[in-house]
C-alpha cells in the first residue's frame, strides 16, 4: 500500500477500557482498511481530539473514570458532530437510549460480531458522506421551517433549533413530502442505512425529541404518529399559545 493510500484511510478512535476487546476491534478494523486510534480512557480521548481528527468514534459505556456516556454528552456540548458508535455489555434498553437521546448515531450490545460493528461502521460513514454532499439548493422553507443546508442548520419562525444531525435528516425527510406517512422500518433504512433488527425505538427516541424542539420554538404538532405505521409532517400545526 502506498504512503498516499495510508493516509488517506478513514480513522476511527476507538475507546475501550477491556485489552481484549479493544485489540479485537482494532484488529478488525484495521482489516477491514480503517486507521486506529486505540484509547482506554475517555479523559485521554477528549484531550486527543483537541489536536487529532477522525472521522468516527467506538465507544464502550462503561469506562473508567468518565463513561462513556458522560464523553458523548461532553462531545455534543462542544458541537462536535463526529459520529459515535456505542458499545454496552448490559444490553439494557435504558442504556442504549440515553445514549440515543445524548447524540450518539448507533449502539451494539456486547457481545457483538465484529462483521456486525465493520456494518455498523461502514454504514454510519456512508450517511456522512452523503450529508456532506453540496444538495441542489441550498435554503428549503415550508410551514415556518427554514432549512439551511449550506450551513446545516434549521429554523422556525426565525428561531434556531439545535438538531443532532440524526434529528435534522428525519425532519428533512418528513417535510420534503408533507403528508406522506413514512413507516418506523423506512426511515430506519433510508437513514441509519441497515435494519436494527425490528428496534424502532430508535426512531420514536429522535422523533420525540425532533418535536420536542420544534414545540419550545413555537412549532407543535407538525409532526404526526400514524399508529402502527409510523409518522407524516403536517404544514399546519399548531402554535404555542
Amino acid at each position: 500500500m502506498s504512503l498516499k493510500e495510508k493516509l488517506s484511510k478513514e480513522k476511527i478512535m476507538v475507546i475501550e477500557d477491556e485489552e481484549a476487546i479493544r485489540k479485537l476491534i482494532v484488529f478488525n478494523l484495521e482489516k477491514a482498511g480503517f486507521s486506529c486510534l486505540p484509547l482506554e480512557r475517555a479523559e485521554d480521548a477528549l484531550k486527543l481530539l483537541r489536536s487529532e481528527r477522525c472521522q468516527l468514534i467506538v465507544l464502550d459505556i462503561m469506562l473508567p473514570g468518565m463513561d462513556g456516556l458522560e464523553f458523548c454528552r461532553r462531545l455534543r456540548e462542544q458541537k462536535e458532530t463526529i459520529p459515535i458508535i456505542m458499545l454496552t455489555a448490559r444490553g439494557e434498553e435504558i442504556d442504549r437510549v440515553l445514549g440515543l437521546e445524548i447524540g450518539a448515531d448507533d449502539y451494539l450490545t456486547k457481545p457483538f460480531s465484529p462483521r456486525e460493528l465493520i456494518a455498523r461502521v461502514k454504514a454510519v460513514l456512508r450517511r456522512v458522506r452523503r450529508e456532506g454532499e453540496s444538495p441542489a439548493t441550498t435554503l428549503y422553507t415550508s410551514a415556518d421551517i427554514t432549512i439551511d443546508y449550506e450551513r446545516y442548520q434549521v429554523f422556525y419562525a426565525g428561531t434556531r433549533l439545535d438538531l443532532t444531525t440524526k434529528e435534522f435528516k428525519l425532519l428533512d425527510v418528513l417535510i420534503r413530502h408533507p403528508g406522506r406517512v413514512f413507516g418506523r422500518d423506512y426511515l430506519l433504512e433510508h437513514l441509519w442505512d441497515y435494519d436494527f433488527c425490528g428496534d424502532t425505538r430508535v426512531v420514536d427516541v429522535h422523533i420525540s425529541h425532533l418535536r420536542e424542539k420544534l414545540s419550545l420554538a413555537g412549532g407543535k404538532n407538525l409532526i404526526k404518529t400514524v399508529y402502527g405505521i409510523g409518522y407524516r409532517f403536517e404544514e399546519k400545526g399548531d402554535a404555542v399559545r
